[in-house]
């Protein structure tokens, strides 16, 4: 897999409602390389969110996988396929290695818990052996504790522990550790730039503003320094000036992490903004998937040269992409694109074509590059 973190290969997934079966995404390909930010732009309903949503197997009910493979580079000689582990592992890559920002961060966070509560939770649930190691350092730690610390460390699930957290005075062990966890609660709201981080630990997500409340769920998904973070449009429901604070600091965050980013959006602006390589989604597939300064200067793709050109601008008439976004249930067969397409020819309507490489990590999916061999 190279240098590349993430790759998806010819996903699918389907969901079963009474309608119908929603054939969300038919045969994704998608790759992410270590230490950039991938773009994944596309209409609304495209399938950007489900893909998100896949790389950290969290399909929504009743969606469901049924093919296709995820490899994630968990360290240098080890790579494996998300959708062949089981729960245990999924729940540490989760948070640990893949974390994700939700669009509406009120939603993501639960309204009966201060902000101290809920990133102390993530913190706890991936980072009680670093804790322990903290605790254990302190020479006035009593001998009960230091044991109790030791045991810990050595066995998180031994049956020994779940007796003593029941037992109101000897449980003390797990308040030392909600304070370890404290203290990294404040540091990360003030890496997140946020004024008077002390008071904000306090509130309630009520008592929040979206810019604060969209602050807070990136210091949840940036607690465990994540290898791979996925932004689903954190921007949405924010003002301008909340947006342009929200970009930089996930900017920055992504140098100081050594994070990488695949950030959802459906704004080219920010695309040419955040990203350094782009995958154009439409009706359930990936189209194209080139550098920003590619895609922008050449694109491929109708429906990227379509996106690009609907892109208002002063003194221009606006120009619009024909035709509606078909709906999921009953998808056009072929390629998905070709009701909408002014290059439409007979095959386009009868088989998909491949996702190819036409030059150096630049790929697109139509049968205007699958050369001669595709049209017969």
């Amino acid at each position: 897999m190279e240098e590349k973190i993430l790759k998806i290969q010819n996903l699918e997934l389907r969901f079963y409602t009474y309608e119908g079966i929603v054939e969300a995404l038919d045969k994704v390909n998608l790759s992410i390389k270590e230490g950039e930010t991938l773009g994944v732009v596309g209409e609304t309903g495209c399938g950007k969110s489900v893909t998100g949503l896949s790389t950290m197997v969290l399909v929504p009910s009743p969606g469901k996988i049924e093919g296709g493979s995820i490899l994630f580079k968990e360290d240098k000689n080890k790579i494996i396929d998300l959708l062949k582990q089981n729960d245990a592992i999924l729940r540490r890559i989760r948070g640990d290695d893949i974390s994700m920002v939700f669009q509406d961060p009120k939603s993501a966070l639960n309204p009966v818990f201060s902000v101290r509560n809920q990133i102390s939770e993530t913190l706890l649930q991936h980072r009680v052996e670093e804790y322990c190691e903290r605790i254990l350092k302190d020479k006035k730690l009593g001998s009960f504790e230091r044991n109790v610390f030791k045991k810990m460390l050595k066995n998180p699930k031994d049956p020994l522990l779940k007796i003593y957290s029941k037992i109101p005075i000897i449980n003390r062990y797990k308040r030392r550790l909600a304070k370890e966890a404290e203290k990294d609660v404040i540091k990360l709201l003030k890496e997140m730039r946020l004024p008077d981080p002390e008071r904000i630990a306090e509130m309630y997500p009520h008592q929040l503003s979206g810019g604060m409340a969209q602050r807070v769920v990136i210091a949840m998904a940036l607690a465990c320094d994540p290898k791979l973070l996925i932004a689903d449009e954190p921007t949405t429901n924010l003002d301008v000036t909340v947006q342009a604070q929200i970009l930089n600091l996930i900017r920055e965050l992504k140098q100081q992490f050594g994070s990488t980013v695949q950030y959802i959006t459906h704004d080219m602006g920010v695309i040419a903004e955040m990203c350094d390589r782009v995958a154009v989604m439409y009706a359930g597939t990936v189209v194209e998937l080139a550098e920003v300064k590619e895609i922008f200067s050449h694109p491929l793709h109708p429906y990227t040269s379509a996106l690009l050109e609907s892109i208002p601008r002063p003194g221009k008439e606006f120009k619009s992409i024909e035709g509606v976004v078909p709906g999921l249930i009953n998808p056009p067969k072929g390629c998905r694109f070709h009701p909408r397409c002014s290059y439409a020819m007979d095959i386009c309507a009868k088989v998909k074509p491949e996702f190819i490489e036409t030059t150096k990590e630049h790929f697109v999916s139509c049968w205007l590059y699958s050369g001669s061999e595709g049209l017969k």
